[in-house]
């Protein structure tokens, strides 16, 4: 008897190799998407933005300290952080379903039979167990290690998700800090500004003495210089937003921000954009969406290997005895396998459905794939543009400011002789105040453009 079960054993191994080797899973082909001109632009050269680190492109000490600190204490990252371990605790039990399921057990049965049922019988009995079972499903269509696969692409996934918000919180922290250098400049013009319009009414007084201006010069002047006062307000309000803003950002309170004047932005020789094809590797959200469709990819793989039989085996051992005193008697010893091989015929089309919807979310995925991609280039093109933009204007901005400067010293002076009139020279006066207030602003612009490329190309995570 011994030997015949050692023969159907053998059978059952022999047919269980045969039918590992017909293994219907696919493997994952990385997805062919076009990249071509995905910029805007033809470029060859793979020198890249995206591999210069943080410190390097941020060289100011304080905005290096706000984004260490950020990078530690930010509470979307440490959300980012916490799915990862929870994709990662998904992952080993993909594993572990792989393996034997192990239960203990221990049962108690008593019955108390009816006399008038059992009038010959005995009335009461009962039945007693202790030991282990363990069950066991063969995973030989791959339907398991394919769920095991898509549980490691979710938690790659889910990791590159947490280099997207990393990548996207250096970027804010940077651009917050550089909004408030850019606030402190226009208040401190603003500021300048009043100071210079309250001697201009000082030297209009004088004037008025003279004769050479009217009482009227003197109300101009003084509604220009309240016109300008009247902004301050509104910029210490942005200042403090924006502190809290960073604030938030940095994990913090409310509170003030210390920072230093605005710096100058890279070189444009250095804001090198790669090849698009780069993207797939360096930025963390379209990292991400690649692989969403290897998951996906594996989930079709499994629902695949829902439609063959599944083999499974279950044992058990331990003691069964009718009464408690024999219970862990030798004698008592028992143990039984079973081994069954069920294949689906109707189950209400939720095999069907499964695979349906399975290779719906894989093409979802592909399709999310290539929008992001997409997105991606539409960024890189845009911050690249952004910043040619705020360079001319620079250039132009400054042979603007260069020519107010002339125009408000010219009419301040003729004004002295009698050439010219208070209204010439609170003309120049207020076209000059604009014309500071947008060179902030192009100074800021093009420090968000290479904040804005930086992070498009992918940089900051590494």
């Amino acid at each position: 008897m011994r030997r015949s079960s050692v023969k159907n054993i053998l059978l059952v191994a022999g047919i269980t190799v045969v039918l590992f080797s017909c293994n219907t899973s696919q493997h994952y082909q990385r997805e062919s998407v076009n990249t071509e001109n995905l910029y805007g632009v033809e470029n060859t050269d793979t020198t890249n933005l995206a591999v210069m680190p943080w410190q390097e492109l941020f060289t100011d000490p304080l905005l290096q300290a706000y984004i260490t600190e950020g990078l530690e204490n930010n509470p979307d990252l440490q959300i980012a952080i916490q799915r990862v371990a929870e994709s990662e605790a998904y992952f080993e039990q993909s594993k572990a379903a792989l393996l034997p399921g192990i239960n203990a057990k221990a049962t108690g049965n008593y019955t108390r039979n009816s006399e008038s049922l059992s009038p010959n019988s005995r009335r009461e009995t009962g039945s007693y167990q202790l030991g282990v079972e363990a069950g066991w499903e063969l995973d030989l269509w791959g339907k398991l290690r394919s769920a095991k696969r898509a549980a490691y692409a979710n938690l790659l996934a889910t990791d590159a998700g947490q280099k997207a918000v990393e990548t996207r919180l250096i970027s804010n922290i940077a651009t917050a800090y550089y909004n408030l250098s850019a606030l402190d400049a226009k208040l401190a013009i603003t500021r300048q500004t009043v100071q210079n319009d309250i001697n201009m009414i000082e030297t209009f007084k004088i004037l008025k003495e003279s004769g050479r201006v009217t009482s009227a010069a003197i109300v101009q002047s003084e509604a220009a210089r309240f016109a300008a006062e009247v902004t301050i307000p509104d910029l210490e309000q942005q200042i403090r937003e924006v502190e809290n803003a960073l604030c938030l950002l940095l994990g913090r309170t409310p509170g003030e921000i210390q920072r230093n004047q605005l710096s100058a932005p890279l070189e444009a020789s250095l804001l090198k954009t790669g090849v698009p094809s780069q993207l797939l590797d360096n930025r963390p959200d379209v990292m991400q969406a690649e692989y969403d469709v290897m998951s996906a990819f594996e989930m079709t793989n499994s629902a695949h290997a829902y439609f063959y039989p599944a083999l499974t085996l279950t044992a058990s051992t331990g003691f069964a005895s009718g009464s408690l005193d024999n219970l862990l008697d030798p004698a008592s010893f028992a143990a039984n396998i079973i081994g069954g091989l069920t294949a689906p015929i109707f189950n209400k089309k939720i095999n069907t459905t499964r695979l349906k919807v399975a290779k719906a979310q894989q093409e979802s995925a592909l399709l999310n794939l290539k929008y992001m991609l997409l997105n991606a280039g539409q960024e890189v093109n845009n911050a690249l543009g952004l910043y040619e933009s705020a360079s001319r204007k620079i250039d132009l901005r400054q042979q603007q400011l260069s020519a107010l400067e002339k125009s408000v010293e010219y009419t301040r002076e003729l004004l002295t002789y009698g050439s010219s009139s208070y209204i010439e020279v609170l003309a120049a006066q207020q076209s000059l105040l604009g014309a500071q207030l947008n060179s902030v602003n192009d100074h800021l612009q093009q420090l968000d453009a290479v904040v804005s490329l930086y992070r498009a190309l992918g940089g900051g995570w590494k």
